[in-house]
Order: structure tokens, then C-alpha cells, then sequence
């Protein structure tokens, strides 16, 4: 606890004074591109994305040294550090006005963008000088130098007009000079400073500042921080070329219009800190995004016109929204998130008083990216869909994700403290009165109580046939999520021959979000089965997949379909990528240790072969009117055959809605997997957690990433063969191989396997750049085709071998992790989190299915062709090999003895006396 005897009223206001006016100069200076980036925009001919990119460059450094600079506020001081950042800061903005080329200004724009560090040393500073119950307003008032965003709207549109860019830059370093001179002479070392070198007491070590980062609740303040802080230095960002886009106005008035957002967004989050601290930073927070969902709903809806067929003929009307509502709207967004980001720093100094640096620079370093990482997005949505409100719709996206998962983290805060009495309550309030102890039996989620799958007299008696049930459930629906998960590696190729004009790059923007979305989902389905439990979770997610199912059926029939609309189903299919997690980490409950590896690689292998059976179904179903009148007309393509492309949705609803009924009816909940998402997140801060991350990227990343861009990849580099009746093969070859080759692994040692799998997939990498490269001769695309379905036979060995490690890894680990457990105990532990492990492994080796399309498209567009994709294929699969060897099959490595059998782990069985 800070102490601040002998700190008057008069040191604090002219600290809190000081230190705020800095950050009004430094934040003038962090957004000066939001002006003068128009003027360089119009020089330099530059496209939306890269105007996006030198606008979010300077928040970039601004908000990846935050957490550094928060850590040395705590150790060395605020008052010199934030000297240092302004002076640093100030060369780098003079330097500017000196570049002549883009690639000089990203340059000088990385130095400029210290200036937006300067917050987490200001919060630091700032939080030491004032008690905890006025921390929230002082902040708050800090927090308010956010305005200097307005001032350089205002100002540097003058300056630019009267004297150009080049000017404004060496003014506001100026400025930012004499700023940095005052500051250091009209302020002191802040109390706890002084505190510790009187008593001669050492600055904590970097380490130690960064201890509480382990906490998920700093993170969830970061993303919280990501909407109202982010969002608000991205739109400040963004809003002149907004206006000028859509509004048709000239940059000054653009400029004057943007600040009129500013202005609230920055002046209120004082009057948010006061909220703060008068009714608590949760209600605050509540208000903020829930106004915002509001908001940025009503702002993300595009002008639209509409045509309704009534009875006395059409009914014509559109929607649009004219200059003035959204003015008054974005007012009102800028006024709400000026009190969150007040009611986030709320929590800060109070939580973590002496980490406030390292707390407050990482939440402000999220908060930051989100203003480098937002401006970008907004001009490749833009580019893409060419729909002006698609930035608003991905905030609204950011903001409802942020309220659900901050009213649900409230709701379990709430129910842990209230547990038994929530409990006893009846499932509806009218059954209040006849609820009793037998109703409340009955009304409880079915779950077995009993499961000790390692006994071996309860797997033979009870365990294996329920297991095994599950199994066979889990398998079909896994099917036909990886089959809604990958349709559009089919569909993208049959579009252009329907009359979509769509370009390649945005044809493999289609093919690879599927693969975004559905790794992203694979983050939070892995904890979702222990909280839910597995009959529930795979009954809802099965379901949801009905959604991206109809609506490519009903959007591919019409070649008016806008491209938004196309997107926006890519990424519903990644629903079916989601789904892998979950679905593997509720299968590695129901098995024992001896079984695990075979039962894992039949559902994963088995529900992979969803992969090859879209492939080949596909391609069949379209050619004919399978669903009669109910699937809708065929369309002609260019070379005169009729596609009922709408099949290739359409096709999966029944099997789909079977597969839902088997889930609900026929399948278990565990109740000794049972655990919170604190209990699993232990998982990050496993070293093999992320090891394994790596190494299954290199498998399952790959299998699923060819799997999603070898159809339009061979198509592309031999447009000559008919490539889609054979693409199907490769899945299938993977698929089959995961299946079959898991007692592979149960008997030789998963790590050895995965090595030797490794091996083989470079040299299949070497083939595929040799025959690319002579892909004019005859002969070349069997070449091409064999080396592709070697790569897919390892990637499916390895996706097996890869999963068996795991868990042998975390029962051989778990004594020295958890030593103060008993071996039965730590059994349970090691189930719970080689669980966890599983599935978020495969949600980031996911994200395969996104970067290897999309490193084709790049590699095609840079260099002409996909060999420079390949070569990193090949330089990462290098990788994975060494660290297998060097920390798992070496003499010495971690399994090294466990797979030749000399076991370090209880056999199976073994319980506690």
C-alpha cells in the first residue's frame, strides 16, 4: 500500500495538471497522420490498405511500448521516462516532415508512434500520487488528454492547407520539445520512488512486474480496452476519410466533423472516472457497451434499397442515414466509450497496485493495437467488400462479444458465491411452489457420476460399450462439420462458371476464411465441453451448423449476391471448424491411456474424411436437381452445362439434423470432467502446451491448409487437367492415415513418430517445388498430384502421433508440476488438461486453414507463382523435426525412455491408497 503522507493537495493538481497536458501534446502527436495521411495519401497514390497501414503504424509502437515503458515507470521512475519518451518521440515527428517516400515515412512513423506510449507511464505515474478511492477520477482526468486527437483535427488542417504536411509535422515536434522542457521542471518523483531509495529497497525485476499477466482477468480488461480505447483512436484514425468517402466533405470540414467525436471520446472519461468511483466501474462498463451495441448496429447498417411484392404490386422504400444523425450518433458513441475507458482503468491501481505499469501497459497495449490493427481492417473490408459501414460492423461484432463475455464472467462470478442456493431454485419461476427436493433431482442435467475408465474391470464391465457409443456419435458429426467447414474449397471454383466476377484474390480471401474463423472458434470450444458438457455442447454445435448449410444454398443461385454476403457465410463455415475441439477433448475423457491414442485418431481421422467426402460429393451433387423444385433452378455455365450449385449447401441439412437427434438422445455428459475456464486456463502456462502448438500446426495445420487450397491450387498451375475429380483423394488419404495409424503410435511412441513424419513431409515439399517447376512438361501434375498425396498421408500419421504425445506428456510431467497431489489426483489433473491441450493445439494449428490459401494467393500475386509459399512450408517443417528430436526423442529427451518402454509414469490402474 502506497504511502502518501506529506504529499499535499497542491503537488497532486499540479501533477495530475502537468502530466495530462503532456498527454493532450503526445496524443496530438500520435494521431498526426490522421490528417496530414490524407495529403500523403493523394502524393504517393496509395490504395486503402497501405493509407490504413501508415495511419496505424505510429499506434503500433505506441501501443507495443507500453508495457515496457509501464514496467520502467515502476522501477525507475514516471517523471523520467515519460522525459525521455517525449524527447524521443519529438526527434522522430521532425524527422518526418524529411521523407520523401512511403517506406521512409513507415519508417519515421514507428519513432512518432512513442508518443502514444507515454499513456501507461502517465497512468503509472499518475495512479502513485492519489488513494485508491480517487484513483478512478484522476485517472479519468488524465485519460481526458485523449482530446489531443480533436486538437490536431482542428489545427492541422490549417497548417496543411496554409503550408503543407511537411509543416505540420515540425510544428507538433516543437511543440512536444517544449512540452517534454516543462514537464520535467514543473513536476517531481512520484511518492513510492522516493520511498524506495530512502530505504535503499532494490526496483523489482522485469519478471516480476509481468507476474500478474498470468491473471485471464487482465486480458479481459485488455479486450475491453480493445473496444472503447482502440475503436476510439481507429475511427479517430479513420473518420476524415469516412466523411470525405461517403459524405463527399473537403478535408477541413472532415477534420472539424472527426473531432467533434473526439472531443466526447476524450474531455467525458474524467466525468467516467467520477462515475467510477461514485457507482462502481461495473455499471459503468454495463452502460458503455450496451449503448454501443446499439451504436455501432444502427452505424453498420449500409444504404440499402428495398422492394416488397404486396398485393396491390411492389412496395419500394430504402434506408440510408443522412450527415447529421451520424454526426449526433458517433457523438454519442464517442460520449460512451470515454466512460469505459475510464471505468477499465478503474479496476487497475485497485487490483494490482504494484503492477500498476505492467497491468496498465499491457491493457494499454491491446488497447493500442486495436488503433493499429482496426485502421488497417477497415480499408481491407473496405477493399473487399466495398461497403463503406463495414468498419461499424466489425465493432459492433468486437463490443457484443465484449458485453456476453463480460456479463457471463459476472454471471459465474455470481453463481460461485451463491452456489447453493441457485441450485435449489426451480428450472421456471411458476414452478416455485411445488418445487421440492425430488423435482430438483429430476431437474438436474443427466450426467454419470461414476467414470474410472483406467480401471480395468469398470472399462470391461461398463466403461468401453458407453465410451464407444459416444464415439461412434461424435465421429459422424465431426464428419459433417469438417464437410461444412471446407465447402467452399469446391464451391470458389465453380463460382466464376456461374457468373460471379469475382477476382483470384478474392476467390482465395473465400477459400481461406472458413479456415480464420473456424481456428479462431477452436480458442473457445476447447474449454467449452467441461463447462457444458459433451452431449449439450455437440447437440448445439452440430445444429449451428444448419446456418452456413442454407445460406450458401439460397446465396450461390443468384450472381447479384453481394460479396459481403459471401464473407459472411465463409466465416459462418468456420462453425464446422469450431467444432474439432470440442469434439476431440470430450472424446479424451470417455478413453482409457491404452486406448486414447486409437480413439482420438478414429474420431479426428474419421471426422478429417469430411474433408473427402465434400470433395467428392460436391462435385456429383451439383450436376443434378437433387431436391427437385424445393432446391431451387439450375444455373447454366459458361461451357453450357446447368450446376445446381446450391446443392453443395443443401446436401448436408438432413444429415445435419439426424446427426443433432443422435447427439441429444444418444450421447453422455461426464461429470468428473467437469471444470471452469480458470480451472483449464492452467494449460498457459504448460511449456509443452505451446511446444505441441507448434508441432500439430505442422501436421493438422497442414493437412487442413492443403486441404482448403488444393483444388484452387491445382487448378490454377494446371488449368489444363481437370483437377477436381481428383483433389478429393488428398483428404481422404490424410484422413484414413490419421485412422488407421493410431496404434502406430500407441506402439512405437508418438514422439518417434512424429519425428520420422516430419522427415517425410519435407522431402514431399522438395517434389512438389520440382515438379512446379517443370509443370510444362507431360507428366508434371502426377508428379505434382503424388507428392501432394504424400504430404497428405503424413500430415494425417502425424495429426495421430502428435495427439497420442500429449497425454503421455502431461502424466509424465504432472508429479513435478503438482507434486502436493496424489497419484489418482494427478491422473485426473493430467485428463483435465491434456484435454484442454487438445483442443486449443488444434484451434491454433487451425489457422492452417487460412495462412497456407492465403500464402498461395500472396506468394501467386508477389511473385507469380506458389513456390516461395512452399519454401516456408518447408523452412517451418525444419523446425518442427529439431524440436521434436532436441526435446522429446534424443537420448535424454523428455520421452526418450517412456517410448521404449521403460515406463516414468503409474501404469494404468494404479490408484491411491
Amino acid at each position: 500500500m502506497q504511502d502518501l503522507q506529506g504529499v499535499t493537495r497542491g503537488q497532486q493538481n499540479r501533477v495530475l495538471g502537468m502530466s495530462t497536458l503532456a498527454f493532450t501534446v503526445c496524443f496530438a502527436v500520435w494521431t498526426i497522420f490522421s490528417i496530414i495521411g490524407v495529403r500523403i495519401k493523394q502524393d504517393l497514390g496509395l490504395s486503402d490498405t497501405e493509407f490504413g497501414l501508415l495511419a496505424g503504424t505510429p499506434i503500433l509502437t505506441g501501443s507495443l511500448s507500453r508495457i515496457f515503458l509501464g514496467i520502467w515507470s515502476d522501477q525507475y521512475g514516471g517523471r523520467i521516462v515519460y522525459f525521455f519518451t517525449m524527447v524521443l518521440a519529438a526527434i522522430a515527428t521532425f524527422l518526418l516532415s524529411y521523407a520523401t517516400t512511403y517506406e521512409m515515412m513507415l519508417l519515421a512513423a514507428l519513432g512518432v508512434g512513442l508518443a502514444g506510449g507515454s499513456f501507461a507511464v502517465g497512468i503509472a505515474y499518475v495512479s502513485k500520487w492519489y488513494p485508491k478511492e480517487k484513483q478512478g477520477t484522476a485517472l479519468g482526468i488524465f485519460g481526458a488528454g485523449n482530446v489531443g486527437a480533436a486538437v490536431t483535427k482542428f489545427c492541422a488542417p490549417f497548417v496543411l492547407v496554409a503550408f503543407g504536411w511537411t509543416m505540420v509535422a515540425q510544428v507538433w515536434a516543437a511543440v512536444l520539445l517544449v512540452m517534454a522542457v516543462v514537464f520535467w521542471f514543473t513536476t517531481d518523483d512520484d511518492p513510492q520512488l522516493k520511498a524506495r531509495r530512502a530505504s535503499g529497497v532494490r526496483a523489482p525485476s522485469a519478471w516480476m512486474e509481468l507476474e500478474p499477466l498470468r491473471n485471464l482477468q487482465v486480458w479481459r480488461f485488455a479486450l475491453y480496452y480493445f473496444f472503447v480505447f482502440g475503436a476510439f483512436v481507429a475511427l479517430a484514425l479513420w473518420l476524415p476519410r469516412y466523411l470525405i468517402g461517403v459524405y463527399g466533405l473537403d478535408i477541413t470540414t472532415a477534420g472539424m466533423l472527426a473531432a467533434f467525436y473526439s472531443v466526447p471520446a476524450s474531455i467525458f472519461r474524467a466525468y467516467g472516472g467520477h462515475l467510477s468511483d461514485k457507482y462502481g466501474a461495473r455499471a459503468v462498463m454495463y452502460w458503455t457497451f450496451g449503448v454501443s451495441v446499439l451504436a455501432t448496429f444502427m452505424l453498420s447498417y449500409p444504404n440499402t434499397d428495398y422492394v416488397i411484392h404486396g398485393i396491390q404490386g411492389p412496395i419500394a422504400f430504402s434506408t440510408s442515414m443522412g450527415l447529421i444523425p451520424f454526426v449526433v450518433l458517433i457523438f454519442v458513441l464517442g460520449f460512451f466509450m470515454s466512460l469505459g475507458k475510464a471505468a477499465v482503468y478503474k479496476h487497475i491501481p485497485v487490483y494490482y497496485p504494484g503492477h500498476v505499469g505492467a497491468v496498465g501497459g499491457l491493457v494499454g497495449l491491446i488497447g493500442g493495437l486495436g488503433g493499429f490493427v482496426l485502421p488497417i481492417t477497415f480499408g481491407v473490408m473496405l477493399d473487399l467488400t466495398g461497403v463503406w459501414t463495414s468498419c461499424f460492423m466489425l465493432l459492433f461484432a468486437i463490443v457484443a462479444v465484449s458485453l456476453i463475455w463480460m456479463h457471463f464472467s459476472i454471471r459465474q462470478m455470481e453463481r460461485a458465491a451463491l452456489q447453493g442456493e441457485l441450485a435449489a431454485l426451480p428450472q421456471l419461476p411458476e414452478m416455485q411452489p411445488i418445487h421440492g427436493g425430488e423435482q430438483e433431482k429430476a431437474m438436474r442435467p443427466a450426467a454419470i457420476e461414476d467414470w474410472r475408465p483406467d480401471d480395468d474391470e469398470f472399462w470391461q464391465t461398463k466403461g468401453r460399450a458407453v465410451a464407444r457409443r459416444n464415439l461412434w456419435i461424435s465421429i459422424p458429426a465431426l464428419l459433417l462439420a469438417f464437410s461444412v467447414w471446407m465447402v467452399w474449397s469446391v464451391v470458389v471454383a465453380k463460382l466464376p462458371a456461374i457468373g460471379f466476377t469475382y477476382t483470384t484474390d478474392q476467390l482465395f480471401w473465400l477459400a481461406a476464411l472458413p479456415g480464420l474463423s473456424g481456428a479462431t472458434l477452436r480458442i473457445f470450444y476447447s474449454f467449452m465441453v467441461p463447462i457444458f458438457g459433451g452431449r449439450l455442447w455437440t447437440t448445439i454445435t452440430t445444429a449451428s451448423l444448419l446456418v452456413p448449410a442454407f445460406g450458401i444454398g439460397y446465396a450461390v443461385q443468384n450472381p447479384d449476391t453481394p460479396y459481403l454476403i459471401f464473407l459472411v457465410l465463409a466465416l459462418l463455415c468456420g462453425l464446422g471448424g469450431g467444432n474439432f475441439a470440442s469434439s476431440m477433448a470430450n472424446i479424451s475423457f470417455f478413453f482409457p491411456k491404452k486406448e486414447k491414442g486409437n480413439a482420438l485418431a478414429l474420431n479426428a481421422g474419421l471426422g478429417n474424411l469430411g474433408v473427402s467426402v465434400m470433395q467428392f460429393v460436391v462435385p456429383l451433387v451439383i450436376t443434378a436437381s437433387v431436391f427437385g423444385a424445393l432446391g431451387g433452378e439450375a444455373r447454366e455455365a459458361g461451357d453450357g452445362t446447368r450446376l445446381w450449385l446450391q446443392n453443395a449447401g443443401f446436401v448436408w441439412v438432413p444429415f445435419l439434423i439426424a446427426s443433432t437427434i443422435a447427439a441429444w438422445f444418444g450421447m453422455n455428459d461426464l461429470a468428473t470432467a467437469k471444470a471452469s475456464f480458470k480451472e483449464q486456463s492452467i494449460i498457459f502456462t504448460r511449456r509443452h502446451n505451446w511446444i505441441m502448438c507448434w508441432l500439430y500446426t505442422g501436421t493438422f495445420g497442414s493437412f487442413i491448409g492443403y486441404s482448403a487450397g488444393f483444388p484452387l491450387l491445382a487448378k490454377t498451375q494446371f488449368p489444363e487437367v481437370d483437377s477436381l475429380q481428383f483433389v478429393f483423394l488428398g483428404p481422404l488419404v490424410g484422413a484414413l492415415s490419421r485412422a488407421a495409424t493410431g496404434w502406430v503410435s500407441d506402439k512405437f511412441g508418438g514422439g518417434r513418430v512424429t519425428f520420422w513424419t516430419f522427415l517425410v513431409m519435407i522431402a514431399a515439399v522438395f517434389g512438389v517445388l520440382y515438379f512446379l517447376g517443370i509443370k510444362d512438361q507431360p507428366g508434371a501434375f502426377w508428379g505434382f498430384f503424388a507428392m501432394f498425396m504424400l504430404l497428405f498421408f503424413a500430415t494425417g500419421v502425424g495429426n495421430a502421433s502428435t495427439f497420442q504425445m500429449i497425454p503421455v506428456i502431461m502424466r509424465e510431467q504432472m508429479g513435478g508440476l503438482m507434486p502436493h497431489l496424489n497419484p489418482a489426483e494427478r491422473v485426473r489433473q493430467a485428463e483435465k488438461e491434456s484435454a484442454a491441450i487438445i483442443g486449443f493445439t488444434s484451434a491454433i494449428a487451425a489457422y492452417g486453414a487460412f495462412f497456407i490459401p492465403k500464402s498461395y494467393g500472396t506468394s501467386i500475386a508477389m511473385t507469380g507463382g506458389p513456390q516461395a509459399a512452399l519454401w516456408g512450408f518447408l523452412i517451418f517443417y525444419v523446425s518442427c523435426a529439431v524440436l521434436t528430436w532436441v526435446i522429446y526423442t534424443r537420448r535424454g529427451g523428455l520421452l526418450h525412455d517412456i517410448e521404449r518402454g521403460r515406463p516414468a509414469i503409474p501404469p494404468a490402474g494404479v490408484t491411491a491408497s
